[in-house]
């Protein structure tokens, strides 16, 4: 956690999230979402998710990447000003998961952008979404 939170210069602030969907299942999706609920409230410790990545700080990353899909990602990534961080949440995103034998699957966000978290599970749960970001945002 110590090179992410020099990556971002341990500045205290709000993180700002971008969401980007490869493809896959939707359960990571699902439990994303599910993190920005009053249940789970992200924005307590100042995560917004943003509508464009040329204001996010965060980018996650779910889903298998599609041969379709590789392009997209690649532009939103560029699209994300320094210091930038990327999450691959769920298995999924970190392997290519379950589809990762298919003939339009590239596998992994790894395969496509540099990868700096990976939150493997399947899907994993909002807890672990936001116990890390709250790490990010607090430098914990």
């Amino acid at each position: 956690m110590t090179s992410i939170n020099s990556k971002l210069g341990f500045r205290k602030k709000s993180l700002w999230v971008y969401h980007f969907n490869s493809g896959g299942c939707n359960g990571c999706d699902i439990e994303f979402v599910a993190s920005l609920t009053p249940r789970f409230d992200l924005e307590r410790y100042g995560v917004q998710l943003v509508p464009s990545p040329r204001h996010a700080d965060v980018l996650v990353v779910t889903g298998p990447v599609t041969k379709n899909s590789e392009g997209a990602l690649k532009t939103i990534y560029d699209q994300i000003p320094e210091p930038k961080i990327v999450v691959a949440f769920g298995t999924c995103a970190c392997s290519g998961g379950v589809f990762n034998n298919c003939y339009n699957i590239l596998g992994g966000a790894d395969k496509v952008v540099p990868v700096d978290i990976k939150v493997p599970g399947c899907p994993p749960k909002p807890e672990a979404l936001v116990e890390l970001l709250k790490k990010l945002t607090l430098g914990d």
